[in-house]
């Protein structure tokens, strides 16, 4: 039976990980020490955002449970910094506490400057965190060489605009915008996480023997949670919204559902698409006896209260059953119970909320978050036991259903790709079963983010990765650098050139004629032209050079093993 879990149980699980290296082995897993330190880091700093986001709409509408919201945002801080103090020491945790929190109480500032429709204040909040950025920055390149701090500047600055977009917005009633910019601030986060776990990786790696928190189970592991752990957040969000009478119910129900089409595709590329819209059905049932549960609250209708209960005790069975039967790694019985205390969390972080017990609420929707973490982490391992050689490891390292066809594993879901693994020729090699005397090179590109990595080190481009007309298109002048490709471009053809040694590719921009090593071939989507730079579709360039390519939740990965 599962557990309650504390929000704080991640930060411990991150103190012993530093203490215990990782070892090889034949079976692929989800766990390790860099897989376990990038959940936590991506767990906490994604729950920051959010509660950012809460915070700041409590205070500019006045609510009365505003010191509360901002209470759960000082709790996450204390858990960050329990966390910085795991790796670097109590001091360096001390240090980097006051820093952080500067920036909220910044935030906090701008919106009693907004209430007070004082620009000059206002301007002022933003002079303190552009002076923040820098002061953050330079704590963690102070505290780890594999980080530059120009990076970590642009990767704290595109939070803070994220932040003040949300808000903004919120003020203005654009709320579809809001609830978009949320959730793009929030899984940000788990980028900036990504790329702190990454540097620590590489600054300890005794610590990290073998271990890869960048392959494909630790990608899966990441992916469930962030969808899951934004869920229960979104439906505490949206129910507090539906009882208040709230202006922007329907947009906070919206991006609930757009958080069950995202988990649907995951679901989907697993288990196949019949299997994602069975799951779609039985999943969005909860959501909808939820609202049934808020509006008899609402009508005091304590027969229809009931009724909305009965059907959420009847959709656990369901849901856990259809769990069960997609993956013999998984118990109904242990699965209903996880559900149970799920569905039990949000209610009473209603229900609390409804009381005026605020301090109950945000104490329920804290555990609410982190546990659907932990229910992450439990379908992730049971898949990657389901399907090992898919993940790096061997058929010996986990159950297999006996003569499954199901569609092979791909949890891109990424615009303009289709479910094969491009650049791949089925052998599954991850840096975590490569042979020793191979290296495996890792660039990850975010959408609409100016800062990427390589093997985990953070740098920054002068343009974003897009997605227009249905394909995802990455800046070719960064990853040239970092495949071993030279670059050049006639000014009077027009014509760019990537020469990796081996290949030589030409090709022009608004086309989708290239020239590989001389001979005229067609792309399915062409070249384009961004802010005077050259963007090229990533799945053309990742078939053209051999590099595999992957998807997680806006981060767009290439991986090739030399």
């Amino acid at each position: 039976m599962f557990k309650s879990v504390l929000s704080k149980v991640c930060i411990v699980l991150m103190a012993v990980v530093l203490l215990v290296p990782a070892t090889a082995g034949a079976a692929a897993t989800t766990k390790g020490a860099g897989s376990d330190l990038r959940a936590a880091l991506g767990q906490i700093l994604g729950e920051h955002a959010l509660l950012a986001i809460i915070a700041m709409q409590k205070g500019i509408d006045g609510k009365a449970d505003f010191d509360q919201a901002a209470a759960a945002l000082n709790a996450n801080t204390d858990d960050l910094t329990a966390a910085i103090a795991s790796v670097y020491g109590d001091a360096a945790g001390q240090a980097f506490k006051p820093i952080w929190a500067s920036h909220i109480g910044f935030f906090v500032d701008y919106v009693k400057a907004t209430a007070a429709n004082d620009s000059a204040a206002k301007q002022k909040a933003k002079d303190n965190l552009a002076a923040y950025k820098v002061q953050q920055a330079k704590f963690f390149a102070d505290a780890n060489p594999n980080l530059q701090q120009a990076a970590l500047e642009a990767g704290l600055e595109e939070h803070i605009n994220m932040l003040l977009k949300a808000f903004d917005d919120y003020v203005a009633k654009d709320y579809t915008s809001v609830y978009t910019t949320a959730d793009q601030a929030y899984k940000h986060m788990f980028m900036f996480g990504d790329i702190l776990s990454g540097a620590i990786e590489k600054q300890f790696p005794d610590k990290f023997t073998s271990d890869a928190s960048t392959t494909q189970a630790s990608d899966l592991r990441s992916g469930l949670g962030i969808v899951l752990g934004e869920h229960a957040t979104l439906a505490v969000w949206a129910m507090q919204k539906g009882i208040d009478g709230a202006p922007d119910f329907d947009q906070a129900a919206a991006q609930l559902n757009k958080n069950t089409d995202k988990l649907s595709a995951a679901v989907a590329s697993v288990y196949g698409d019949a299997a994602g819209q069975s799951f779609k059905t039985i999943w969005g049932s909860h959501i909808g006896y939820f609202v049934d549960y808020v509006k008899a609250t609402a009508t005091n209708d304590s027969t229809a209260k009931q009724k909305a209960k009965d059907e959420l005790a009847e959709y656990k069975v369901e849901q856990a059953k259809f769990f069960a039967d997609a993956n013999p790694n998984l118990q109904q019985a242990a699965l209903e119970a996880g559900l149970e205390e799920h569905i039990n969390m949000l209610l009473m972080a209603f229900d609390d909320y409804v009381a005026k017990n605020y301090t109950g609420a945000y104490d329920q929707e804290r555990k609410a978050y982190a546990h659907m973490f932990m229910f992450g982490d439990i379908l992730s391992e049971a898949i990657v036991n389901q399907f090992p050689t898919k993940f790096g490891g061997t058929a010996s390292g986990g159950s297999t259903t006996p003569g499954s066809t199901t569609t092979p594993v791909d949890h891109s879901n990424m615009p303009g790709m289709d479910n094969s693994s491009s650049g791949s020729t089925g052998s599954g090699n991850t840096t975590a079963d490569a042979s020793p005397e191979l290296k495996t090179k890792v660039i990850q590109f975010t959408l609409n983010s100016k800062t990427y990595m390589v093997n985990g080190k953070s740098a920054t481009m002068t343009t974003k990765p897009i997605v227009y007309k249905g394909s995802t298109y990455i800046p070719v002048r960064y990853l040239a650098a970092n495949i071993g490709a030279t670059m050049s471009y006639n000014n009077k053809t027009k014509t760019t050139t990537l020469n990796t040694g081996q290949d030589v590719i030409e090709f022009w921009a608004n086309s989708k004629i290239y020239k590989l090593n001389n001979m005229q071939m067609k792309a399915d989507a062409m070249v384009i032209s961004r802010d005077g730079r050259t963007l090229v579709p990533v799945r053309w360039i990742a078939d053209t050079f051999d590099w595999k390519l992957g998807y997680n939740n806006g981060v767009i990965s290439l991986s090739k093993t030399y």
